[in-house]
């Protein structure tokens, strides 16, 4: 969560919830941001499409990231999969698909416009004609009110290695230039989804999956450019609705002392569900028991719930603080349950 509609400054405030969101969570009944059509394999970043037109998995939408603007309103960031060329399975063989980096604007948290424009693209962002995924985007700890966006990098398929990567903006969020070098990266390693957290001392902590071993750490000291692996796995992945991975954590200060994080994890290859870990120093986890989103068999969700952001909403008379939670849904229709990838959205149940 980065909520910069009370201040600009980096820091742990950007990222405090005054109450713990839970797990009492309404969904909705479509989605957030769509996959595009099968025969809209080069769509522009700002189409619409009705529902009744095909999709099978060609193409999706996943990696929700959200930001509430100094302005008013927020900013959704999300991962749009094509097919490359070459590769006509598009995002039902993921490894192989292209993506690029979208954005969307909402005045109230709920409905949502697609911007025009590519907010980054694979090519631009490092990635060939691959994949830029995930991005996390925050505020500049130098006051200057720049963002920098992280963002995975991935130069081919899943068994090249890839990296953690950024850029910069100076408009707000929507030009993007990236910077040199790599965020993280280290031998063969596969990183993905990487998110941010500010800590009460002015470091920067760094949180991404590790193939193979689940939600590890990096700590930058200040600039938020190099970072500094830390000893030991955050979130490893081996838990009742982790079995296969744990990954892509949305991490938030309570007021009240101690951290709250949702991840995605998958207990097996057709089911995935979002999940909550509690914290007391944001390097030693206690996972919670069950899932606070879980697929049940039916609608755009049906097969997978994974990669989150959280908002909170505008305030409203007479209503309690409310949150609103921004995932990728895949519906299951293709072999393997592997199906349409969208964003879709649910409400705290305050």
């Amino acid at each position: 969560m980065i909520n910069l509609s009370q201040t600009f400054k980096s820091g742990p405030q950007v990222q405090t919830v005054v109450t713990d969101p839970g797990v009492a969570w309404i969904k909705d009944t479509s989605w957030v941001v769509d996959a595009p059509p099968d025969d809209a394999a080069r769509p522009e970043p700002e189409a619409t499409w009705p529902n009744s037109r095909v999709r099978t998995g060609l193409c999706g939408a996943v990696s929700p990231r959200a930001i509430a603007l100094p302005s008013g309103g927020y900013r959704l960031y999300s991962t749009q999969i094509l097919p490359r060329a070459g590769a006509a399975a598009g995002a039902v063989d993921y490894g192989n698909a292209t993506s690029r980096i979208l954005s969307a604007f909402s005045a109230d948290g709920v409905s949502w416009r697609p911007e025009a424009g590519v907010r980054l693209s694979a090519a631009k962002g490092g990635a060939g004609e691959y994949r830029v995924v995930s991005s996390e985007v925050v505020p500049v700890l130098d006051g200057s009110g720049r963002l920098r966006m992280y963002y995975e990098c991935a130069a081919g398929p899943l068994t090249v290695p890839n990296s953690i990567r950024s850029a910069i903006s100076e408009d707000g969020g929507l030009e993007w230039t990236p910077e040199p070098g790599v965020r993280w990266a280290k031998g063969d390693g596969n990183y993905m989804a990487p998110r941010i957290l500010f800590l009460a001392d002015g470091r920067i902590r760094l949180y991404c999956c590790e193939r193979g071993r689940g939600i590890i750490s990096a700590v930058s000291e200040g600039d938020g450019l190099k970072f500094t692996e830390e000893p030991d796995v955050r979130i490893a992945a081996g838990g009742s609705f982790d079995t296969q991975v744990a990954f892509a954590p949305e991490i938030m200060h309570l007021a009240g002392g101690g951290y709250l994080a949702y991840y995605a994890g998958y207990s097996a290859p057709n089911r995935a569900q979002i999940l909550r870990a509690t914290s007391d120093d944001g390097l030693v986890w206690r996972k919670e028991r069950h899932p606070a989103i879980a697929p049940d068999g039916t609608g755009l969700d049906a097969a997978k719930c994974s990669e989150m952001c959280i908002l909170q909403l505008p305030a409203a008379i007479g209503r309690g603080i409310r949150y609103r939670i921004l995932y990728e849904g895949c519906d299951g229709t293709a072999p393997g349950e592997r199906g349409v990838w969208r964003v879709l959205g649910a409400t705290s149940g305050v």
